[in-house]
């Protein structure tokens, strides 16, 4: 019997090239060998989005089709919207007696997307909602509603998953053995960087490449990419470990070519923006059958509709099956 694994996305913006190389290869992995939930956490969004609700009720279609279109299998995954699941609602009030407020402070993930939110709580953190501290423990409700054994992650994501054991096991220390403690999958692709040499890619970063952009926005955003600062002419060599366009070059682009870019780079005998303009290519090249199958699924709505329906029922019933046992546990099952 195959295990269940669960994880989701936010519906905050369309999926860019971090998402498609970290997670999205992962799920694409392992979506043969479990049983596979896959939610789009609108609820989540709200919490950080709770004034632009009709931003977040958009976004899950376009989540949705950029998912279908990288290979996500509808048949295999099932795709779901979290706020079509009451159970997890529930189960996160039911939680929430489980951990304490300075507990919730210290999680290092929260921490850090405080400090990243500062014009939207302030400086001070005064303005931080209940529900975005509540975070860990709504994500806790969600792989636990399912019966979650593996959760694929980042390191990053870690001290959530963390979060979620304690609430699994202080829950099961007063009414019984009744949920699974989850396991971490690590994902074996590290993160993707920026555009401008940062980490990691993402919107609030302003340096990502969305898998919709137009040949115009890649054009755009790949001549403003960052090159070796040290190279001032055409002529000079470079250092291509230390360039951004290289590095997406090894993304999209075949193994022999990048030996080839990366050997003319060292040698001086490759100019920047030629480089540019050769990634510009390729890169609209990579992305033409994942946008050619997104734009299928964008003529076709009603059968988009219809794949989070079916998966939104099948998470449904597991999710009650779940809280049946949770209540009756509890001893409020009345």
């Amino acid at each position: 019997m195959k295990k269940t694994i669960l994880t989701g996305l936010r519906p905050t913006g369309n999926l860019h090239l971090g998402h498609y190389f970290g997670a999205g290869k992962t799920w694409r992995e392992i979506q043969n060998d479990y049983d596979f939930y896959l939610e789009i956490a609108d609820i989540q969004a709200l919490t950080d989005n709770f004034n632009n609700p009709e931003k977040v009720r958009t976004n899950v279609y376009e989540i949705a089709k950029d998912l279908l279109a990288i290979g996500i299998d509808p048949n295999k995954v099932h795709i779901f919207i979290q706020s079509q699941i009451p159970e997890i609602a529930e189960l996160t009030v039911f939680y929430g007696n489980l951990v304490t407020v300075s507990r919730l402070q210290r999680n290092p993930t929260v921490k850090t997307e405080i400090s990243q939110k500062k014009e939207l709580f302030g400086n001070d953190g005064e303005s931080i909602t209940y529900g975005f501290l509540g975070y860990p423990i709504s994500q806790a409700a969600d792989i636990t509603c399912f019966s979650g054994e593996v959760v694929p992650v980042g390191d990053d994501q870690l001290p959530l998953l963390e979060q979620c054991r304690e609430i699994v096991r202080k829950f099961n220390s007063i009414y019984g053995n009744i949920l699974i403690e989850p396991q971490q999958l690590l994902s074996k692709t590290s993160r993707v960087k920026g555009l401008d040499g940062n980490d990691k890619m993402g919107k609030s970063l302003n340096n990502a490449i969305y898998l919709v952009d137009t040949e115009e926005t890649i054009r755009q955003k790949v001549m403003g990419a960052i090159t070796d600062p040290n190279k001032i002419k055409k002529d000079d060599p470079a250092n291509p470990e230390i360039c951004m366009v290289y590095y997406y070059h090894q993304l999209v682009n075949k193994e022999e070519e990048c030996q080839t870019i990366c050997s003319e780079c060292k040698k001086g005998a490759r100019g920047c923006v030629q480089c540019k303009k050769e990634l510009i290519n390729a890169m609209n090249e990579f992305l033409k059958p994942i946008q050619e199958k997104r734009k299928y699924y964008e003529e076709h709505p009603e059968e988009v509709e219809r794949i989070l329906q079916e998966g939104t029922t099948q998470a449904r019933n597991k999710a009650k099956d779940t809280m049946k046992k949770v209540k009756e546990a509890m001893r409020i099952a009345y």
